[in-house]
């Protein structure tokens, strides 16, 4: 059993790449082949494993500053790639890359360590609270992508970190109540049984946790040279299937 356990145990950097993959699904549905429908299907759960994995980061970074710094440059990076891709145009205000979404769940985080350490546990609560909900109404505010769900997110993983049956629990508790509830989506109809049961495309991203729960806190490959790597595949993939969708539609 140990044996099987260590053969599917995930690394940091093989559930960096297979959520690169994952999102790269999702992209070429939205860019390219959108009626391919299985490809956004598969791109459901990329976002959750990126989720885990900014909480992850955030717990062993050493210095979540330039952390965060890191992350707000790449999002000023992604901006006109993301723009270009989903708006057709340089400016495109009414949806920002999932990058500021990450921000704004990492500044999220730091302000609730900061109180935490201020604080006693229980006093921290409300505060910890109160800025959760503000965050939350920032992110629709802000037009992040997945919103105030997906500003939350990350969160479920800050909140639950370990293996325990309690933190899979919550994290698929919490997953369930901000995708499969909050974002919810598109519906499919399945017939079980003589019923007719609605699936919310989004409830798809629970499947993430089967990956995640085969992580072991192992990072595997680990460089600057793969990290950079990780950051500028957001930017260049959508720059490269806008560039291909220009060359089919001319």
């Amino acid at each position: 059993m140990n044996a099987l356990s260590h053969k599917l145990e995930l690394s940091s950097a093989g559930l960096h790449c297979l959520a690169m993959g994952l999102m790269l699904c999702d992209h070429l549905w939205a860019a390219l082949f959108p009626a391919a429908e299985w490809l956004t299907c598969l791109g459901r759960l990329a976002f959750p494993i990126f989720s885990f994995l900014l909480a992850e980061g955030f717990r062993r970074a050493r210095n979540r500053k330039k952390y965060l710094l890191r992350l707000l440059c790449w999002a000023l990076i992604a901006e006109i790639p993301f723009n270009l891709m989903y708006g057709g145009s340089l400016f495109y205000p009414f949806h920002q890359n999932v990058l500021w979404t990450y921000v704004l769940s990492m500044a999220l985080m730091m302000a609730a360590e900061k109180i935490r350490a201020r604080l006693r546990p229980l006093a921290a609560l409300l505060p910890i609270a109160g800025l959760t909900l503000a965050f939350f109404f920032l992110g629709y505010a802000c037009m992040a992508d997945y919103y105030g769900p997906g500003v939350l997110t990350p969160l479920v993983f800050y909140w639950f970190p370990g293996r325990r049956r309690l933190d899979f629990l919550g994290q698929l508790l919490g997953l369930f109540f901000l995708h499969a509830q909050l974002l919810g989506g598109y519906f499919y109809q399945i017939n079980f049984l003589g019923l007719t049961l609605e699936l919310p495309q989004q409830a798809l991203a629970l499947l993430a946790l089967l990956p995640i729960w085969l992580y072991r806190g192992r990072q595997g490959l680990h460089s600057r040279g793969f990290r950079a790597f990780c950051y500028a595949f957001y930017p260049a993939h959508m720059a490269l299937l806008f560039w291909i969708r220009q060359l089919v539609l001319a």
